[in-house]
Order: structure tokens, then C-alpha cells, then sequence
């Protein structure tokens, strides 16, 4: 961080696709610096799946050399196994991130949502619309999961303002 800015990476975490979405912000202003899918091979075993996120997390790493990172806490789903997968999926990204020396704060989907629109229970095209307006960015046409990416990042961003504020 410095006469840069501060860069973050925002993380959306799936065994099938992975958002991220990568942020800075200079003197209050909010841009975008990249965002997009991971796609894995689902016809690959979970394990290559995961080293498939874990790698090309660690490579947008490389290539952007973000401050701090924020992913998506896995919310308790109602198929076990589809949380377990989730949770997996997490933890190969965080992974990334530790390797890379990063630090990850990690967001309830509620809080990113009552964070950007105002309401915990927005929807994803609510959440699509701040991420838009916030950015400067107009009819991305980005995947969910992309837009949820950058959501989380701003999240953090705008928590890390509200606790450098509060003294915190």
C-alpha cells in the first residue's frame, strides 16, 4: 500500500467456478483492476479441481500483487456434501493467499449485501448494480459469481475505512 493505493482481491469460492474480482482504491476512489471466472474441469477428481483453483488464484496473485484479500465465509447449505465441497473450495484459496503471504478476511454473504445495498437480503442483481455503480462500470454482463467477487472486495474495503475511522 502506498502512492498506489491499496489493492485488494475479492474472492467468490465453487468447486465449478470461482469468481474474483480485484479492486484499488486511491484517495476514496474505487477501481476496477481485474475480475472474472475460474472454471474447473469437472470431469477432473475434486483434488485436481482444487489444485486447479489453488494455482490460478496464486497466479492472479502474481500477476496483481494484492495488499489483503476477502472471500466469502461458506454459508451452512442444506446438502452436507455440497457444503463440504464449498468449504474445500475455500480453503484451496485461502491456501493461495497464506502461501502468498496474504492476509483474507472473511464475509458473510449477508454482510457484503447489507454492506453495498443496504439490506441483507438483497439479490444478486441488487448486489451487480452497486458493484456497477460503485466501479464507474457500466453493462458488464459478468457472472454472478464475478460480481459477488467484487462485492466482497468493496466490502472489505469499506470495513477497513469504517475500523480505521472507529480507531479500530
Amino acid at each position: 500500500m502506498g502512492e498506489s493505493g491499496i489493492v485488494i482481491i475479492g474472492i467468490d469460492p465453487g468447486t465449478r467456478v470461482t469468481g474474483y474480482g480485484i479492486v484499488r482504491e486511491l484517495s476514496g476512489q474505487v477501481t476496477l483492476v481485474d475480475a472474472g471466472t475460474i472454471r474447473t474441469d469437472t470431469t477432473k477428481p475434486m483434488c485436481a479441481r482444487l489444485g486447479q483453483i489453488y494455482s490460478a488464484i496464486a497466479e492472479l496473485i502474481k500477476d496483481h500483487s494484492p495488499d489483503e484479500a476477502a472471500i466469502e465465509n461458506a454459508f451452512v447449505a442444506s446438502n452436507p456434501a455440497s457444503a463440504l465441497k464449498l468449504g474445500q473450495a475455500r480453503g484451496a484459496a485461502m491456501a493461495a493467499c497464506a502461501v502468498s503471504g496474504l492476509i483474507v478476511s472473511g464475509y458473510e454473504p449477508t454482510k457484503v449485501k447489507q454492506n453495498l445495498v443496504g439490506t441483507g437480503r438483497a439479490d444478486k442483481s441488487q448486489v451487480a448494480f452497486m458493484v456497477e455503480r460503485i466501479l464507474g462500470v457500466k453493462n458488464t454482463r459478468w457472472a454472478s459469481d464475478t460480481t459477488d467477487a467484487l462485492g466482497i472486495a468493496i466490502c472489505h474495503l469499506n470495513e477497513r475505512r469504517f475500523s480505521r475511522m472507529a480507531g479500530k
